[in-house]
């Protein structure tokens, strides 16, 4: 007390060293070890944590800053909203100010070595021990949700994930109100009592335990919940070793193709595909009923054109069942193809099957593929007249090659000749297309056992039409001119009506005269016959193509590709999970 009252006094130096028990001389030395005392006392006090409440100035400022962002937070409901872009950034800003500020306050990481068990995929999200404070974490402890689907399965985040979520919450509620407080104090500090740094510390620290516990419960169960959703894809893998063993085995040929194991295995594994395209193929329908049955018909198909083709049948009739039979096998090649290729990076493979683009295009592929089969491969009838209205096109393309051209490019007017032509053919050969056209309108045709062999047994507009192509067609032929070796036969008149007629469904009525070959005295008649018969004929067509529009686009894109002579899959490129 003497030397405090002493050296806040205003004596001079002779003075205060009476005051002190002293020799003046010594005064000035002593004057300034006790500031030096004083000074180091400080020192060891805050080296040994027992100032606690004093922030310095960098810490002032990290909790400022924290403070400011956390004002910044976009609050619905008394929840941080994580969900619109805004909110997430808000949020993912903070995030970084509170880790930032533990720094500051050199407060040390909770412990996080559980994230070596991380599997790759969260072992790059969460690459060391540091806090990697993330907002999908925090959105997940605010939701709390105890369940959710994947891949149309339910799964439920277990009790204690529950109870860490909340005490996550709790210390997230904390560190809140003592931010509010902060930025209360700044606003008017002669009012408010400003918190303190031991406050600030303890209740970082606290959250730094209650997020780590949280993310530690949360993420190890989203891991075994991804594997068990990874489950169908790893299930079809392990069929698809079990047919390439049997393969390796049996080798190609005949003893493969009749071993009973191998057919069972094969339906296993098409089953496995199926109930992957249920779950994951959104871009299309996502079939679960394809069966095995398609790849065997389609197998049995290619044999049988094989074996044609030896014996010198038409190679024309045969290339449209050839071209879909092999898109069947084909599409299941690269299915399993796929399934090899991503057993090396399961990993890599989202939970949510649906967000795997190669996986999707590939069921994409195989179902539209199969789908056909199952339509056509399997039903020889239609197969038949698929095959039949291939080559007859075929035919059509060298009467009129304006048709070759504008199938070659594509060209949006094809698609407008191609139901003409199919009802030119119907019309002219009814034994031939009927099982097509009866799937693609199926409300003309009745069931009369006592319909002649050459018409169909069908409604009476149909039958109106059919009355007016024979008509057109018989004036055609009546009017071909008589040849040098006299009246053309029966079968030269019928070509050559036909020519006439797909030059006009193909070129339409302008440009070269259609009916000029014909003798003078019968053109007026056939030509006006034709005319109405084309009249008529649009209705008919436009009927083919709106009836059932995924029916006939299917059947426009059999006869685009049967042509075209290529498979629709896309080339195989860079492998995409």
């Amino acid at each position: 007390a003497l030397l405090s009252r002493t050296l806040n006094g205003k004596s001079d130096r002779v003075t205060r060293a009476k005051a002190l028990g002293c020799h003046p001389r010594y005064y000035h030395f002593l004057f300034h070890v006790s500031g030096g005392i004083v000074h180091l006392d400080g020192m060891l006090r805050k080296l040994l944590g027992k100032d606690t409440d004093s922030f310095g100035s960098s810490e002032e400022a990290a909790v400022s800053r924290l403070a400011s962002a956390y004002r910044r937070l976009l609050v619905e409901g008394g929840r941080v909203n994580t969900k619109s872009e805004a909110g997430f950034n808000a949020c993912a800003l903070f995030l970084e100010g509170l880790d930032a500020a533990a720094r500051a306050l050199r407060i040390d990481a909770a412990p996080r070595t559980y994230r070596v068990a991380f599997t790759i995929n969260y072992r790059a999200l969460f690459p060391d021990e540091a806090r990697n404070y993330r907002v999908d974490v925090l959105e997940a402890s605010v939701e709390q949700y105890a369940v959710i689907w994947v891949n149309g399965d339910k799964f439920e985040f277990s009790a204690e994930a529950m109870r860490r979520a909340e005490a996550l919450q709790r210390s997230w509620g904390d560190l809140g109100h003592l931010l509010e407080r902060w930025s209360q104090w700044t606003e008017q500090p002669r009012l408010i009592t400003r918190p303190l740094r031991s406050e600030f510390r303890n209740t970082l620290v606290a959250l730094d335990f209650a997020w780590a516990s949280f993310e530690h419960k949360y993420i190890a169960e989203l891991i075994d919940i991804e594997e068990k959703a990874r489950r169908l894809i790893v299930q079809a893998i392990d069929r698809e070793r079990s047919v390439q063993l049997l393969e390796a085995q049996l080798g190609e040929g005949p003893a493969l193709r009749n071993s009973p194991e191998y057919k069972e295995e094969l339906k296993k594994l098409v089953a496995c595909i199926a109930h992957l395209n249920s779950v994951a193929n959104f871009r299309r329908k996502g079939r679960d009923d394809l069966s095995v049955e398609v790849f065997f018909d389609a197998l049995n198909t290619l044999s049988r054109c094989d074996a044609a083709e030896r014996n010198g049948e038409s190679t024309e009739i045969l290339a449209a069942a050839r071209i879909l039979a092999k898109d069947v096998v084909e599409a299941f090649a690269a299915m399993r193809e796929y399934l090899r290729e991503v057993e090396r990076c399961l990993e890599r493979v989202d939970p949510h099957l649906c967000n795997n683009a190669g996986l999707v295009g590939k069921l994409v592929d195989w179902e539209e593929s199969w789908e056909v089969g199952t339509r056509y491969v399997q039903n020889d009838s239609l197969l038949n007249a698929v095959c039949d209205l291939v080559a007859e096109i075929r035919v059509a393309q060298r009467i009129a090659p304006v048709l070759a051209q504008m199938t070659e490019d594509c060209d949006v007017e094809m698609f407008m000749i191609f139901p003409r032509i199919i009802w030119l053919r119907c019309l002219a050969k009814p034994d031939k297309p009927l099982s097509l056209v009866k799937s693609l309108l199926p409300h003309r045709f009745v069931d009369r056992p006592d319909s002649p062999e050459n018409r169909w047994p069908c409604d009476a507009e149909l039958e109106t039409f059919m009355e007016l192509f024979q008509r057109a067609s018989s004036l055609l032929m009546g009017a071909q001119p008589p040849g040098a070796v006299g009246v053309p036969s029966a079968a030269a008149s019928e070509r050559a009506a036909w020519e006439i007629l797909v030059k006009r469904v193909v070129n339409g009525s302008a440009g070269e005269d259609m009916y000029g070959s014909l003798a003078p005295g019968f053109r007026a008649s056939a030509e006006a016959a034709v005319e109405e018969l084309m009249h008529d004929l649009e209705r008919w067509s436009m009927e083919l193509q709106r009836h059932c529009p995924e029916d006939w686009n299917q059947c426009c894109g059999i006869l685009t590709q049967c042509l075209s002579g290529s498979s629709s899959r896309v080339t195989r490129g860079h492998f995409r999970v």
